[in-house]
């Protein structure tokens, strides 16, 4: 097989949650390059509709299933629905999840309702997806699982509670799906996005990446080729692992590169 041939993923369906926006649509478009059929899941329909309409628009082939993440039963239909329209999985994207109330805030004023929503969203939601779509790939003795955690979950941030907490949780729960299911097929790894911006006060917060190695914010479109790779036979001995697409952040002080502003005592 020639090398090209081997980031090719044609005629396999991949499963990607988070589909309406942002990494997720860059993805969902990578993939329908490489050849895939993509199903996008995502809790905003008008979303996933944009984002389908995209991949049909370059020739590819896209179908919706609005769902929530977080609820077992709505992950286990959105399984069945893509079965039963696309006949298989051979790549799930765990990449919906996002911040949560109460993050920012001081551990004290922290609620037990919030940081259960803040967990489910970020690291329930990709155990219950891994869970329902398994029994399908083990049965058929290959699959890919990809998990998007975050730069965040390989570092602490001031205030900053469930979202690290839960990524961190993805980056070893990437792990023990690698060293449990790898004996019967299924490959399981982990991207770690640095700072991707989706707003101009979002760029701003981040001064344009001024703090980042490459000088630079990340561009959504550099996740798609990291993900198809994962995907495709290109890698096909690469189990357990957690890439950092960051700019080189985790090279830095600070989280991405950021150096926060500290007041320091005059040394006597």
């Amino acid at each position: 097989m020639a090398l090209p041939d081997r980031f090719r993923l044609d005629d396999r369906v991949v499963l990607l949650t988070g589909a309406g926006r942002g990494l997720g649509r860059a993805m969902a478009l990578a993939f329908a390059d490489a050849g895939a059929a993509v199903a996008g899941a995502a809790r905003t329909p008008d979303q996933l509709e944009e984002t389908a309409a995209l991949v049909r628009g370059q020739g590819g082939r896209a179908s919706i299933i609005p769902t929530d993440v977080t609820d077992s039963a709505a992950v286990q239909a959105m399984v069945d629905a893509t079965l039963a329209e696309l006949g298989r999985i051979d790549v799930l994207v765990n990449n919906a999840g996002g911040s949560a109330e109460g993050d920012g805030e001081p551990l004290e004023q922290l609620t037990d309702e919030q940081w259960q929503r803040g967990v489910n969203l970020n690291l329930t939601s990709q155990m219950l997806c891994a869970r329902a779509v398994l029994p399908h790939m083990t049965e058929r003795g290959s699959g890919v699982i990809i998990n998007v955690a975050s730069g965040f979950g390989l570092r602490g941030g001031r205030h900053n509670w469930m979202y690290v907490s839960s990524k961190a949780g993805v980056v070893n729960f990437t792990r023990s799906l690698a060293v449990s299911y790898g004996p019967d097929g299924v490959r399981t790894n982990c991207i770690a996005p640095g700072i991707f911006p989706h707003t101009e006060q979002a760029l701003a917060r981040w001064r344009g990446g001024k703090y980042i190695p490459v000088g630079r914010v990340g561009l959504a479109w550099e996740m798609g080729p990291l993900a198809v790779w994962l995907a495709s036979d290109a890698a096909a001995g690469l189990n357990g692992e957690t890439i950092a697409q960051d700019g080189g952040g985790l090279s830095a002080i600070g989280p991405t590169g950021w150096a926060p502003v500290v007041a320091l005592e005059e040394a006597d």
